[in-house]
């Protein structure tokens, strides 16, 4: 039986999900964009309940194209908030629809979201190895102090806590 985290629990979903993306360094922009949309989506609720939607999403969000996505209207906004797969929530929409605009932006400055992020962690992705779950932080100190510089290229960042006494 393979090694798994505590959070995993015995959910197929979560299972897959935990042995094949959980951990792994991700490069490519569309699975980026879809990464930061449904964490935006995720907040107040579990991360099984995005992973149960997503095929949803991503039939609903033109499979994460941010062009595409970047392009909405209102018309395009109601839409989402009929469509019973998907979290409808007008803020957690409206701020996918923002971070299309900025993944375009970053695109163009950088010629890739893969490069903008690794600018935050010196060029290496950050492989963590927690024992426990209690040693999982809910929040770290790269986003905590990165937030103002992310939300500068109209993203809007999926953890904006501030603060944190282990950041300082």
């Amino acid at each position: 039986m393979k090694n798994r985290c505590e959070w995993c629990g015995s959910d197929p979903l979560y299972i897959t999900y935990h042995d094949e993306e959980w951990g792994v360094p991700v490069h490519d922009d569309q699975p980026l964009f879809e990464r930061l949309t449904l964490e935006g989506a995720q907040a107040g609720l579990n991360w099984l309940t995005l992973l149960k939607k997503r095929e949803n999403y991503r039939r609903a969000f033109h499979d994460f194209d941010p062009v595409k996505i970047a392009a909405y209207s209102p018309r395009d906004i109601e839409r989402l908030l009929a469509d019973p797969g998907i979290v409808r929530n007008r803020l957690k929409i409206e701020s996918a629809i923002r971070n299309a605009r900025g993944v375009l932006k970053i695109k163009e400055q950088y010629g890739a979201m893969d490069t903008f992020i690794l600018r935050y962690v010196d060029g290496i992705p950050q492989q963590n190895v927690w024992k426990s779950l209690s040693e999982l932080p809910a929040r770290t100190c790269v986003i905590q102090s990165d937030a103002g510089r992310i939300m500068r290229h109209d993203l809007v960042p999926t953890d904006t806590a501030r603060g944190d006494p282990r950041c300082l």
